[in-house]
């Protein structure tokens, strides 16, 4: 027989996990606010509970997922909140996507109380979380992270421990600062294709060739500025050179080219720290230096 887990917070990601911990044969305790949502689970052989206190209760495992950290506050430390029902030694999973500082201050709260801490946010979709085949980021203490895997393996096929308590949320925060921003800019990039008189789709596909749609982390990055090498393969002088000419282009076009305009900047600073002729990667080294005084 499996461990009791007490799982709270049952929408569009964790509804999808919660059955998947019944399945890996873990006797599953939930709790939402909307009541539809628990009472599938309960067809599925989870039990219902009265609220967060009562589903926390005599729990080995407590997990949250839910939309903010004041949500997660509230359900850890508001009226019947689960913190109140947490035996020492009961081991607290916050999967929520929260901030880091939040995390670590319900954490500290926590542990004083003799609870283990590890917060794992989740990547990719909610067709992963039913597929039990999300990539979770984990931080916590190395014990604790060991001991919350037989909680994690059933809910993702990638794990990540980050380090420390909070890192688990720093790594997604950083993760979907650079998709949201990505999709952003892929949106400039097509409707400038489109106001251009281009075929969009022809236009994915030529990017889809170049670091454009393959993205830097794979290609450039890797080859050059992470190992010390930016002599250029394409240089910053050349890449503010050509932004400029298309955010030149985006304006006759009256197509929007807001990220095109901030990157532009940051080119131009790369510049200004004397590194026009290094390699398109140097922006990176150039911010490093700006952010903290640090050079790579």
């Amino acid at each position: 027989m499996g461990a009791s887990v007490s799982f709270i917070g049952v929408g569009t990601m964790g509804g999808p996990m919660a059955r998947n911990l019944l399945r890996a044969g873990h006797r599953v305790r939930v709790f939402d606010l909307d009541s539809r949502l628990v009472a599938g689970l309960e067809k599925d052989g989870a039990e219902v509970a009265a609220n967060a206190a009562a589903a926390a209760s005599e729990a080995d495992c407590v997990i949250t997922m839910l939309p903010r950290g004041e949500h997660v506050e509230s359900a850890l430390f508001g009226d019947q909140g689960a913190a109140t029902a947490m035996r020492e030694g009961t081991l607290y999973i916050d999967m929520s996507t929260i901030l880091p500082s939040h995390c670590e201050r319900f954490a500290h709260r926590l542990r004083a109380a003799g609870v283990c801490v590890v917060d794992a946010p989740v990547g990719r979709s909610s067709q992963h979380a039913i597929d039990g085949k999300l990539l979770i980021m984990v931080g916590g203490e190395a014990g604790d992270v060991d001991r919350a895997r037989a909680f994690l393996e059933p809910l993702g096929d990638t794990i990540v421990h980050c380090g420390p308590t909070g890192a688990g949320q720093k790594m997604k925060l950083v993760n979907n600062y650079m998709s949201i921003a990505l999709n952003a800019l892929t949106a400039e990039a097509l409707v400038m294709a489109e106001s251009a008189g281009l075929d969009p789709e022809q236009a994915r596909s030529v990017m889809l060739g170049t670091v454009a749609g393959q993205g830097h982390m794979g290609t450039t990055y890797p080859a050059k500025v992470l190992k010390g090498d930016l002599t250029p393969g394409f240089m910053v002088d050349l890449a503010h050179k050509d932004m400029g000419l298309a955010l030149a282009m985006a304006g006759e076009l009256d197509a929007p080219a807001w990220l095109g305009a901030v990157a532009h900047q940051t080119y131009g600073l790369a510049r200004r720290h004397g590194r026009g002729a290094e390699d398109w990667t140097a922006v990176y080294a150039a911010l490093r230096e700006t952010a903290m005084g640090d050079e790579r």
